[in-house]
């Protein structure tokens, strides 16, 4: 049997006037800032107006380490919110934004599926209100300034061997990955190396995520360190005037989305950090309003749980001062088999003793998540292919692990494929019993803050680090950066660095690359293997077919 496809599915949605959702939390139409029918800004004057309310329950999705497909975390987000309103309660989510390169490339879209979507699909998936244009904007600003500060008699003595602050755009393209800019005589600057990378993967997007107001953006936007003079200290994007303006171009992106679910059901979208190189979370302003509107918050965290999890823990919640009350652990049969050693071309034929050997990593996710002291349930994302005796293998070993597994069908069947789980999650956030606490202490020096992620997430053995790396956390230390949480960027699809070591390696090395310090977004990133910053197309991209039909409209976006 044909089923539809995701946009087609979209396009049949009934979709209620933006101001009727806002109605919903309790948002005057006049705070909300529309973006034609479907979609609207909320207004930075209604966010301040509710910061002394309460805040409601928030439940994070996260997943095992995924297939290159996904494993349906934004379809099981959607699908949860949906099942909570379902089941009477008042609930909302809270997901990124997508990135225009992945939805041309290979992963698609970022609005869910089947019937678990946030619609508009197609505005979502493409320009929707603009804040990704605005952080391309804000951040290529900033590259332009550096330069012309440079090209007017450089000031800062900024070495031009050390500007560190590369160009965006928000496009998969490697043939821009490193680049030589100001080529064709003296008049056009000095040349130099230089290079860009995704929208996602800048700064200025992870600060945007986790900035609490357009002040303390200011602030963080000022503290980015672009350069360094010869004698080694960093030059700010303070020191080069552009924090202010870079501002004004990101006021308006700093106002939450609001759109609906297929059901009707408020959702906030804004932001989409890269999972690696930053937290890979939607924005904070986002959450911590739909906190204080909603009694459930529903959202999510990029790539598998021991990256999006662990930073969703260690950088968003403690900057925040959030604390989660359960996690969803969402796991497809599909990806138990590809951790059980079954080929990807061989992932549709049942096999019960792959699913049993996956399982390992399923039990390695859910030890880890308990460890912040956050109860955990599993969601079993159902595919049409999954057989009685894989999801039944499944449930017994997530029973033999404490926790509870739940089938969830609401890619075909909306809310009422998820109502048991939604039922389950709600006794858990009311029952009081999760009692969070981030993996380690902001008083632990840095290197130390990485060797407890390796052993006690990754379950590795040693930290592979030469002694330029060691140096450099101890003059970050120095600089009084050392309070500051790490963010490890690594694969996704394995807890090793090496992403064909599936299940659950244990007696493994992490080596460090390189590190990096965000100084703005708050974070010191540790490199681990090799980490693509400017995606490249597949050799069939996803763009090839997408098209308008004769009635106008947009086909081939998933």
């Amino acid at each position: 049997m044909a089923h539809k496809t995701d946009i087609e599915i979209a396009r049949e949605a009934d979709k209620r006037p933006i101001q009727q959702i806002g109605e919903r939390l309790g948002i005057p139409s006049e705070h909300l800032l529309p973006y034609g029918h479907d979609k609207a800004k909320v207004s930075q004057d209604f966010i301040d107006s509710v910061q002394d309310r309460p805040q409601g329950k928030l439940i994070l999705v996260t997943a095992i380490n995924p297939t290159p497909a996904g494993e349906g975390k934004t379809t099981t987000t959607v699908g949860l919110g949906d099942g909570l309103n379902a089941i009477g309660k008042n609930a909302a989510i809270c997901i990124r934004e997508a990135s225009l390169g992945p939805n041309f490339g290979m992963k698609g879209g970022a609005a869910g599926g089947g019937y678990a979507q946030i619609v508009p699909m197609e505005d979502m998936n493409l320009h929707f209100t603009g804040d990704f244009h605005a952080i391309t904007s804000a951040h290529n600003l900033l590259s332009a300034m550096i330069d012309n500060h440079i090209y007017w008699g450089n000031e800062q003595e900024i070495d031009v061997r050390r500007v560190v602050w590369r160009r965006v755009m928000d496009m998969n393209d490697r043939a821009l990955r490193q680049v030589v800019t100001s080529l064709g005589g003296v008049a056009n600057g000095f040349p130099a190396e230089n290079g860009f990378d995704i929208t996602v993967a800048s700064e200025v997007m992870a600060i945007l995520c986790l900035a609490k107001d357009l002040k303390d953006l200011e602030r963080r936007l000022g503290d980015m360190i672009v350069a360094y003079r010869r004698d080694k200290s960093p030059v700010f994007a303070r020191d080069i005037k552009a924090d202010g303006a870079m501002t004004v171009l990101l006021k308006d992106a700093m106002q939450p989305n609001l759109v609906q679910t297929l059901e009707n059901n408020p959702a906030f979208v804004h932001g989409g950090p890269f999972a690696n190189i930053a937290h890979g979370c939607n924005s904070v302003i986002a959450t911590t309003t739909a906190l204080r509107l909603a009694d459930y918050v529903v959202t999510e965290a990029g790539f598998g749980a021991d990256l999006g999890a662990e930073k969703f823990m260690d950088i968003k919640c403690r900057k925040a001062g959030l604390s989660p009350a359960c996690v969803v652990l969402v796991a497809t049969v599909r990806a138990m088999k590809m951790n059980g050693g079954v080929a990807k071309d061989d992932l549709g034929t049942e096999n019960v003793a792959a699913v049993k050997s996956g399982c390992a990593n399923l039990g390695r996710h859910i030890e880890n998540l308990k460890t912040f002291g956050v109860p955990v349930v599993v969601a079993i994302n159902h595919f049409a292919g999954d057989t009685d005796a894989e999801i039944a293998q499944v449930q017994e070993f997530v029973t033999s692990q404490g926790s509870e597994a739940f089938v969830c069908k609401h890619w075909a069947q909306g809310s009422a494929g998820i109502e048991p789980l939604a039922t389950r999650v709600a006794e858990i956030a009311d029952s009081g019993r999760a009692n969070f606490a981030p993996l380690y202490g902001d008083d632990m020096s840095l290197f130390d803050k990485i060797d407890t992620i390796a052993r006690r997430i990754y379950r590795a053995d040693e930290i592979l680090a030469d002694q330029k790396v060691r140096d450099q956390l101890r003059e970050w230390e120095a600089q009084g950066y050392g309070n500051l949480p790490v963010c490890m960027a690594k694969t996704q699809y394995s807890f090793t660095t090496d992403p064909s070591r599936r299940g659950a390696p244990t007696g493994h090395s992490v080596p460090i690359r390189e590190v990096r310090l965000s100084a703005g977004a708050g974070f010191v990133v540790v490199i681990c293997g090799e980490i693509m910053t400017m995606p490249g197309l597949p050799r069939r991209p996803s763009a090839e077919a997408i098209r308008l039909n004769e009635a106008g409209q947009i086909e081939g976006l998933f």
